[in-house]
This record gives structure tokens, C-alpha cells and sequence, in this order.
């Protein structure tokens, strides 16, 4: 790299906020993908101002810049390819303003998930979007990736419940964009074309986030039922009552087996699980929990458990904390796709899925979304079996061929990276990716941003 681009950067921060041991880069050059690149500096800003001099320079020396947050990503998105600098938020984790009053949080970007759920709660609020990840994952990283969760399905994702943003552009400048009232249209919305963008138009240095109030009190419910058309039949029945759950979450055939050896008391004739949240106060609590109960007896329903306590409710969702922990002790790299599809499709994709399965003899399980039919599909594969992993990247091309010819999307919340670029045309066509380069070229005229991901080349 450059000496008079170390040199312009030792100008703007001081030695212990940059990092250019061998070991220490080593350590910044992953996510939570199989992938790896080492970068050829990181450093670890503390202000805005320190943001956009290092963007500068960088412009300036046309030096790749990938920004980090903490690495829970699953696409190889914050893995810096072309080397060059990371720079990594973990110092810039202040919460800035909280306002009740108004409902909103102001925070930097190394915030994690958990840090402004716990500060929002002391007033009585919280932040939708809850990843699996929240204790580790930082506020940066869920806005890059439009990161959500099982609360989606009635409160969306961060795109729904982000104000403000502050953030620098490819060429230094800083902007702001958004607007601290709930309603404004004023210009074109930049904010949701910043969240989800996963660091390749600008960087986040500053968030102003939408609180909602905590529920009274909340139900838990869990359904098994004798097949997926049933459970999915179930879905779009629970989906249709007024009130709309708070969590609908769903596990197949091969994700119950999976539990069951694991001890769960899962019954063996259930080939489909839902397990569901409804949240209220008093006596119209009860009546949703009733109404969902209700609709949820359909053809193929085998039982119905409700927790009547906390210590209930945990063991209920204990069974899907366990899956993803358990997944990981059979095949530690193993591929992990969230792709989406209405609702009404969720029996035929996973219909789908296990005739891919048995014809590439590859174990796939899957659970997740089910209220907006956001499904993680799990193939447990070893990448140290070249002849599995040939014939996995196969399976994976004919999955995602068949979430688009049922109406779905190639990602719901993981992002796309490296590990789903390449298969963007899918779902894409030509003139949109030339319109998507064209907006980058505007806030980025010399591709230093997270250069390489996201979009396939024109």
C-alpha cells in the first residue's frame, strides 16, 4: 500500500486507533461466511468528522474501503476482498439521545442490537427489528443489511423503523437524510435507499431510530400439525385475523427430528411446527390468543400448547434457540439461505427443497418467518468434500430457481455479499442493475465502497 496514504491517515488518527500488525489485521478480515481477506490496514474511528477525512483519503489514494461492524454477517459482505482499509466501528458506540417523549433513540453505529433494546425498555419502548444475533450485532450492521427478525411480521424491518441517518459518501462528504418526525416527503428518501445497501453507497456515522411501547403482557403459543400444507394452510389463516402476531415462526420435518434428538418433547407423528406470540393488555389479549387458537385448528392440526407462565413460554422457544446451535455440531459450514416467498407458496418451496434434497443427497433443514414467509434454508454440507461442495453449489442454484418461479426473493434478511451476488440476474433484470450502478456511481465515483458486492458486474 501507498506510504503517503499511511502517512495521510496517521494525519488524521492517532497511533492507537490504527492497527497494522499482521495478527491484528488478521482478526478483521472475516465474517460470520466461510470466506477470509486480510485487509492492509484497520483502523477504529471515534467521530464523524474522523469518518469522513478517512473516506476522503481514501478516495483521494483510491484505497477499497470495506466498514465493519462486528462481523455476525452471513454473506461475506464486511470480508474485504481487495484488501485496502477496514474500518471498523467498535469505538464509535455512544447513544447519544434518547427521547421518549418523541419515541426515538439517537445512536453511532457500534451500538449493538441488545444496547438500545435494553436502554429503549427503561422508558418503556424497544426497537423492532431483534436478529438472532442482538447481543453481538451493532446498530450499523442491521441498518446495512435491513436486518430483522421474527418481529417483522408486524413491525417490519429497519427500513420501517429508522428516522434519520447520518452518513459519508464514497467521495468524504457527509450528509443527512430522513427527517425526525414520523411524516416527511421531502425530497427523495435516501434513508431507505442507504439501509440495505450494505456499505456500498455511503457509511453510517449516526442513526435516529423509531421506538414502539412494549406490550402489556404477552401469549405463547405452539401448534404441530401432520404435514407443511397444513401448517402453511395454518399461516395464512392466523394471518388473516385483525390482530397480528408479534412472532410466527415455523420448523419442518427434518428441524423436528433434529430437536427431538436433542430432547425436545416434540410429538413423532408432528411433521410441522408453529410456534407463535400475540401481545396485548387484558381481556383483548385473551380474545387474540382465542382468535389465533382458532384459526390455527385447521385440517392436519395435531395439538395446541399455550404457555401460562414465563418460565412456559421459554421452553417453547428453547426448541427453535436449540436448532441453529445443533445444525452447527453436525455441519459447523454449513450453507444458511433466507430466501422469501408469499405465504400461500411456503408448501411448495418446501415440497421443492426435499426433492432437492434426496436428488443431491444433501440434508437440507429448514425453519424460520413463517408469518411472511421468509424461510432459512439450511444445507449441511462439508466444504472440505470437493465433490459435496460441486454438487451443493448446484442444489443451491436449482433452490434459488425455484423460489423465483414461486414469486420469492433471493433474500430476506441476511443480505446478498459475495455468496448470492453472482445470482442476482435471477431476479433482476439487466436495466435495473444498470440503474443500481449508475446510483452508486453517484455516491461512490470511484468504487472504493465495499467494492464488489452486492451487485454482479454489468
Amino acid at each position: 500500500m501507498d506510504t503517503a496514504f499511511h502517512k495521510a491517515i496517521k494525519k488524521i488518527l492517532p497511533a492507537q486507533q490504527i492497527l497494522t500488525d499482521e495478527a491484528e489485521r488478521l482478526t478483521y478480515g472475516y465474517d460470520n461466511s466461510r470466506r477470509h481477506a486480510l485487509p492492509d490496514i484497520v483502523v477504529l474511528p471515534h467521530t464523524e468528522r474522523q469518518v469522513a477525512d478517512i473516506v476522503k483519503a481514501c478516495h483521494d489514494f483510491k484505497v477499497p474501503l470495506t466498514a465493519r461492524g462486528r462481523g455476525t454477517g452471513t454473506t461475506g459482505a464486511t470480508v474485504p476482498v481487495r484488501g485496502g482499509l477496514v474500518m471498523s466501528f467498535e469505538q464509535m458506540n455512544k447513544i447519544i439521545n434518547m427521547d421518549a417523549a418523541n419515541r426515538m433513540i439517537t445512536v453511532e453505529p457500534g451500538v449493538t442490537n441488545q444496547q438500545v433494546q435494553q436502554a429503549a425498555a427503561e422508558h418503556g419502548f424497544f426497537w423492532a427489528p431483534d436478529p438472532t444475533s442482538a447481543a453481538f450485532c451493532t446498530v450499523g450492521g442491521n441498518l446495512a443489511y435491513n436486518s430483522a427478525g421474527p418481529r417483522a411480521v408486524k413491525y417490519g424491518s429497519c427500513r420501517e423503523n429508522t428516522l434519520e441517518l447520518r452518513a459519508v459518501t464514497g467521495t468524504g462528504e457527509i450528509i443527512r437524510c430522513g427527517t425526525h418526525t414520523t411524516k416527511g416527503v421531502v425530497g427523495y428518501d435516501l434513508t431507505r435507499l442507504i439501509i440495505g445497501s450494505e456499505g456500498t453507497l455511503a457509511i453510517i456515522t449516526q442513526a435516529t431510530l423509531k421506538l414502539l411501547p412494549k406490550a402489556e403482557s404477552k401469549y405463547t403459543l405452539k401448534f404441530t400439525y401432520n404435514s407443511m400444507d397444513a401448517a402453511a394452510r395454518a399461516v395464512s389463516s392466523i394471518m388473516a385475523q385483525p390482530d397480528t402476531p408479534c412472532a410466527l415462526e415455523f420448523m419442518d420435518s427434518r428441524a423436528l427430528q433434529l430437536i427431538r434428538e436433542n430432547g425436545a418433547d416434540i410429538s413423532a407423528d408432528a411433521a410441522a411446527l408453529l410456534m407463535v406470540e400475540v401481545e396485548g393488555r387484558g381481556s383483548a389479549l385473551q380474545q387474540a390468543a382465542d382468535a389465533v387458537i382458532q384459526a390455527a385448528r385447521v385440517e392436519g392440526h395435531l395439538h395446541t400448547e399455550q404457555a401460562r407462565n414465563a418460565e412456559e413460554a421459554a421452553q417453547i422457544w428453547q426448541a427453535r434457540k436449540q436448532l441453529s446451535p445443533s445444525l452447527r455440531k453436525i455441519a459447523p459450514k454449513k450453507i444458511n439461505e433466507d430466501v422469501v416467498v408469499p405465504v400461500s407458496h411456503i408448501p411448495a418451496l418446501i415440497n421443492g427443497l426435499n426433492q432437492l434434497s434426496d436428488q443431491y443427497r444433501i440434508p437440507i433443514v429448514n425453519f424460520g418467518h413463517a408469518g411472511n414467509g421468509n424461510i432459512h434454508v439450511n444445507l449441511l454440507i462439508n466444504p472440505d468434500d470437493k465433490m459435496q461442495m460441486a454438487s451443493a453449489q448446484e442444489c443451491l442454484n436449482q433452490v434459488f430457481d425455484l423460489v423465483i418461479k414461486l414469486d420469492g426473493s433471493l433474500s430476506g434478511e441476511h443480505g446478498v455479499g459475495l455468496e448470492k451476488r453472482d445470482f442476482i440476474y435471477k431476479e433482476l433484470g439487466a436495466a435495473e442493475i444498470r440503474l443500481m450502478h449508475a446510483i452508486k456511481k453517484q455516491f461512490d465515483p470511484h468504487n472504493i465502497l465495499n467494492a464488489d458486492k452486492t451487485l454482479p458486474a454489468l
